[in-house]
């Protein structure tokens, strides 16, 4: 019997991913494939599962890349291959989305949908710049139109449209504008009658022109605006309601890399502060294939009187591997367990398991003179770590004599050659491991010269200058939190800088 698939219809909401709603967001990560338009923020894509598929079907003004009628059918023949499809449409499915089409076309060959409705460009753009599409005593009602079809901009339509109460929104009528504004003075509306146009909304590229209706086709011209844009008019218009309150690192851009549990991490905190977040060429690790000297350690713990784990990668790989070989965990017993840093003393809280030894420098060289000064040299240390772990630690463990067995527990997995490169172009781009550096040029992609570098601690720090002649930041604590606060710290002295340069009243002859 043929399995036939379903395809859920998701409103990805507009601006910022993260205006999806949470039944999106939770039918997003349920699929085996995704369709996506240009309108979507690309960030919803690491939500998806992984290995899932995924088909850009991308539409743009002047510039349509694939006709509605094969959108359908790429809907279609996934479905009937029993996928579950997830059919991303910036907006609204039913505002000006063609979700109708989809559904028609679906229904004609019994596939199974749903509709998650989105927040609307119509209302949600003019919102987030500070512009109500109702207002009390003001206006009681709005009308979303498009300026993209011949039949909405005809004379007799726009004469309506121009004695219309209330507020009146246009999707998609950049490209129109002189004829929307001169069919709306034609047909009687006020030349005065506030209006305004808000382009790239959510992007740092984003712009808000405000002006009569008379006047605001010469200042979109002026301001040079893009697609995709909102228009507004009414006198709602003259508002601005835009938020006083801005979070610390608000119109902040950041690219992150690194595995995906530290990407992660590091952008929902980031985001929390207001930064727009980029994860880029995820790190993967793997344990070592080699797993003997790695078993027989964990099978004789007990012999050792130190363990030391690196990262919360080789915590994590530890616990794994220790729960596979059936191991009793009371055979750590007095064992002293040393970590580098906190994020990889959490992995082991975790699960039961308290550091002794936690340097105050996060470092491998820290960690390895702080082990070095706690250890007897009657038992040996077992260090846990990366295939390319830091030849540091091993330094004061050399010093003073003690003996260890230094065991690969797993090993990075670099990403192949790009097929298209990125140069990051963002304020920060974060490094949280030497890996992760190679990982990133490897693949072939560059950094521009206006984005700040930040590695996590010196070896990612040495590592960089292999492939990049550039200066670097490096967080008083090598963790996600010191990453933060030198961001944090560095933005706030920028900003500083930025006022002390403006010149005074008194300068000015004020």
């Amino acid at each position: 019997m043929r399995i036939i698939g379903k395809v859920f219809i998701i409103g990805a909401g507009c601006a910022e991913y993260d205006l999806i709603t949470l039944r999106g967001m939770r039918a997003l990560k349920q699929c085996d494939t995704v369709v996506f338009d240009s309108l979507t923020d690309m960030r919803l894509l690491d939500f998806i599962p992984k290995g899932a598929e995924k088909i850009y079907v991308g539409k743009r003004a002047g510039s349509h890349t694939i006709p509605q009628e094969e959108i359908n059918k790429i809907l279609v023949y996934k479905a009937l291959e029993g996928k579950t499809v997830a059919r991303l449409k910036g907006g609204d499915p039913f505002v000006f989305g063609r979700g109708g089409e989809e559904i028609i076309a679906l229904r004609e060959n019994n596939i199974p949908y749903t509709v998650i409705p989105g927040i609307s460009s119509s209302i949600a753009v003019a919102e987030l710049f500070g512009i109500p599409v109702t207002h009390r005593n003001i206006s009681r009602n709005f009308h979303v139109i498009t300026g993209h079809t011949s039949n909405d901009l005809l004379p007799k339509n726009l004469e309506k449209y121009a004695k219309l109460n209330g507020t009146l929104v246009i999707l998609m009528g950049l490209r129109n504008l002189e004829k929307i504004v001169d069919g709306l003075l034609a047909g009687g509306m006020c030349k005065d009658t506030p209006a305004a146009i808000i382009s790239n909304c959510g992007y740092e590229t984003q712009q808000i022109v405000r002006e009569s209706l008379d006047r605001i086709a010469s200042a979109a011209k002026n301001a040079v605006l893009k697609t995709p844009a909102v228009i507004v008019i009414g006198e709602t218009a003259r508002y601005d309601f835009s938020p006083t309150y801005h979070a610390p690192l608000e119109g902040i851009t950041v690219t992150v890399t690194g595995t995906e549990k530290i990407q992660n991490k590091l952008a929902s905190k980031l985001e929390c502060l207001g930064a727009r977040v980029y994860k880029s060429v995820r790190l993967n690790i793997k344990e070592c294939e080699n797993a003997a000297a790695f078993d027989n350690a964990l099978r004789n713990i007990s012999s050792y009187g130190f363990l030391v784990l690196t990262s919360p990668n080789g915590a994590e790989v530890f616990l794994k591997r220790y729960r596979k070989l059936k191991i009793d965990i009371r055979n750590i017993g007095s064992i002293k367990i040393a970590v580098i840093g906190t994020g990889t003393a959490k992995v082991l809280e975790s699960s039961g398991i308290y550091p002794d030894v936690i340097p105050e420098k996060f470092t491998s060289k820290a960690l390895g003179e702080t082990v070095a000064k706690n250890a007897s040299k009657e038992k040996r240390v077992l260090i846990l770590r990366s295939s390319e772990g830091s030849k540091e630690l091993l330094m004061s463990l050399d010093e003073k004599g003690i003996s260890y067995d230094d065991i690969s527990s797993y090993c990075p997995v670099y990403a192949e050659k790009a097929e298209h490169p990125i140069t990051a172009e963002t304020d920060y781009i974060v490094f949280t491991s030497a890996g992760g550096i190679k990982n990133y040029f490897y693949a072939g992609n560059e950094i521009s010269e206006r984005t700040k570098i930040i590695c996590i601690g010196e070896v990612a720090g040495n590592r960089l200058k292999e492939y990049k002649n550039a200066d670097f930041k490096i967080p008083a604590e090598s963790s996600v939190e010191g990453i933060i606060d030198l961001i944090l710290e560095d933005t706030a002295n920028e900003s500083i800088q930025k006022a002390e340069s403006q010149p005074s009243d008194a300068q000015n002859g004020a």
